[in-house]
């Protein structure tokens, strides 16, 4: 069986690390990927203002539709089931966004501090403006 010659394993060896790179370059865009800093600010005003029990913070960020949308007893049910644990404190990680009917859609994973289960963070948005909120 012949051997390859020095000269002939340069090429692959060139396309390898390409390859390599490749990869590394597109591992370190996805985990480096933030929501921008003002909605990751609305997201976590949202969660305040659910803690605080202030309608009229958690629409702020809103769009009309939103604002006239959200009632003062939907907010004290989720105030109910959530307030405790946002107050023992809470990590969030933005997980991506997607395009979605006209909306940029984010993603949040919420874990808290009191170890039990963790939740969905799902802000639409258009325009700059809260147009839904839902927690899973």
């Amino acid at each position: 069986m012949r051997q390859p010659s020095p000269g002939s394993l340069f090429p692959f060896a060139r396309r390898l690390i390409f390859f390599v790179l490749l990869l590394i370059g597109s591992a370190s865009h996805v985990a480096l990927a933030q929501a921008p800093s003002s909605v990751e600010t609305t997201m976590k005003n949202m969660l305040s203002a659910i803690q605080d029990n202030s309608l009229t913070d958690f629409v702020a960020s809103g769009d009309p539709t939103f604002r006239s949308g959200m009632t003062q007893e939907m907010l004290d049910s989720v105030r109910q089931a959530l307030a405790s644990r946002l107050k023992q404190g809470y990590t969030s990680k933005f997980l991506t966004s997607l395009n979605q009917q006209g909306f940029i859609v984010y993603l949040w994973k919420v874990e808290f501090k009191d170890n039990n289960d963790d939740i969905l963070v799902t802000i639409a948005m258009k325009d700059g403006k809260v147009s839904g909120f839902w927690l899973r």
